[in-house]
């Protein structure tokens, strides 16, 4: 059985631009006199990382705190946009027409879409009636690794057929101006909105070969990272806990993960990692015993889009793949369950 090979990437923004100085100013003015402990937290939109983010709506339509339907129609609308942007670019970059595409895995759990947004994109990108639809919910900021791990098990399966893995998240419709809580106060400093897009075959070529992928999932943290679902919308569950946490277990699931490949952490490269905030990035450095700073495509990427969730790791690897791919570079995200999903890639030949 041939290896999936990652035959081209592609990832979008939406429009609007947000800056973080502007937004902290916003956040300010919304929760300063509501929220004692508010200036406390401010910190946080200076030590983020962050300068600019992305967002599907202006800052004045969240400060008129939409409920569910709102929010559901700004998702629909913002994700049916950018499906169909950043697949159709992906496409090109593969030199595929969409009815060459057999099989969509869609990654999202910022929204909710019934039918899917792939059903909803068939007819407006050119999908064949036939194609297969794989739409995943709930994976969270592992969603994208996740994603990428399923599709290439897909390709691996069906020799020959060409998987479109598309990941949108906007996690700005989970900023909620009504919502006094410190981990609301977090998103807001550190919630973009983002998609990317990838095409993969089993064979030989492309831009990588997917060696392997596992995942580690570590009993009784569920409270460390989710959703919390009430008549406005999501809110979003951020445990204080979530850095110390990596830094303290990562290092044992990874080698986990790999060992199952017969690889180990010395035989890795380059970690491209999912940045979700500068404190985690800091704790996957001192975890994967990482010189400090070398994820500087990680923290880039956090400044310039923040976190995007699940689609955020492939514009580091967007990064990585531009300046040249090493030899062999592992994929690692965390997501809620509490989840660490890898995917380990081989320069092409």
């Amino acid at each position: 059985m041939k290896s999936a090979s990652l035959l081209a990437l592609a990832t979008a923004v939406p429009p609007h631009v947000v800056v973080q100085k502007e937004v902290a100013a916003l956040a300010h003015a919304v929760f300063a006199d509501r929220y004692p402990a508010f200036d406390r937290l401010a910190r946080v939109f200076e030590t983020s990382g962050i300068r600019t983010r992305y967002a599907v709506r202006p800052a004045d339509w969240y400060l008129s705190e939409p409920g569910w339907p709102e929010r559901t129609a700004a998702y629909l609308e913002g994700a049916d946009a950018l499906f169909a942007r950043v697949a159709q670019e992906a496409l090109e970059m593969a030199g595929l027409a969409a009815d060459e595409i057999d099989t969509v895995v869609t990654i999202s759990s910022t929204g909710i879409a019934t039918p899917s947004l792939e059903a909803r994109a068939l007819s407006r990108i050119g999908f064949r009636t036939d194609v297969a639809r794989v739409p995943v919910f709930g994976l969270g900021c592992a969603g994208g690794v996740s994603g990428f791990s399923i599709a290439a098990r897909l390709a691996e399966s069906r020799p020959g057929t060409n998987i479109l893995l598309v990941v949108i998240e906007l996690c700005t419709l989970a900023s909620r101006p009504d919502s006094l809580t410190k981990a609301n106060i977090v998103a807001t400093a550190l919630f973009g909105d983002g998609a990317a897009a990838c095409v993969l075959r089993a064979g030989d070529g492309g831009l990588a070969e997917i060696e392997a992928a596992g995942e580690y999932t570590w009993p009784e943290t569920l409270d460390l990272m989710g959703w919390d679902v009430d008549p406005q919308g999501f809110g979003v569950i951020f445990a204080r806990a979530i850095p110390p946490f990596v830094e303290a277990n990562l290092r044992v699931a990874v080698r986990n993960v790999l060992e199952r490949q017969s690889l180990a952490l010395a035989d890795v490269d380059r970690f491209v990692c999912h940045p979700g905030g500068a404190k985690v990035v800091t704790a996957l450095e001192r975890a994967l015993s990482l010189p400090q700073g070398s994820l500087d495509h990680e923290r880039e990427v956090l400044a310039t889009y923040g976190n995007m969730s699940a689609p955020t790791v492939f514009f580091v690897l967007d990064r990585v793949l531009k300046q040249g791919l090493p030899p062999r570079a592992v994929l690692s995200a965390l997501g809620p369950g509490f989840t660490a999903s890898l995917v380990s890639l081989k320069r092409a030949a």
